[in-house]
């Protein structure tokens, strides 16, 4: 996978995409909206087992009190924890359809140096155009056609801006 100007290329196909608010950065923190760029790969799938069928093999249903730490004073900071949960998070198991099915990256994991950036996910869009808090987001056809054919490892790659753009 790579993205590009005109979407995220996968397999020879251009997908319209949206990405974070704050474009790509070659310098990502936690809360700039930007996109990391860089040679990322794709570590998990994670879905709503009460919304859809198991998309791939691998895929983890998400669990009520499933949640993603976003505090880098956090020691979980940047991985999955469980409610109750004291440290800033996102609840993976939302009300909206975005996370009904997530492909996790290796942004930032699983290692993670406090305030570089959490959570860079593949997720669902809003809706065409729809910036996201710097993740990669698609329709939810798309993203399932990437969920049933890119197994971890698979590389996402995210190239840094050029001078002008």
């Amino acid at each position: 996978m790579v993205l590009t100007p005109c979407g995220l290329r996968f397999r020879g196909v251009r997908l319209p995409c949206s990405i974070g608010r704050g474009g790509v950065s070659t310098n990502k923190r936690e809360g700039d909206g930007a996109t990391p760029a860089g040679s990322h790969h794709i570590t998990g799938l994670l879905y709503r087992a009460d919304r859809m069928a198991r998309p791939a093999p691998w895929a983890v249903p998400i669990r009520p009190g499933d949640l993603w730490s976003d505090d880098s004073m956090d020691a979980h900071y940047n991985h999955l924890v469980r409610a109750p949960h004291e440290f800033s998070h996102e609840c993976l198991r939302r009300a909206d359809p975005l996370y009904d099915l997530i492909l996790l990256t290796d942004w930032n994991w699983p290692d993670a140096t406090p305030g570089r950036g959490s959570a860079i996910f593949v997720h669902q869009w809003r809706r065409p155009g729809y910036p996201t808090e710097g993740c990669i987001a698609l329709s939810r056809a798309n993203l399932h056609r990437i969920a049933a054919l890119a197994p971890p490892g698979t590389r996402l790659i995210v190239p840094a801006p050029t001078i002008g753009s």
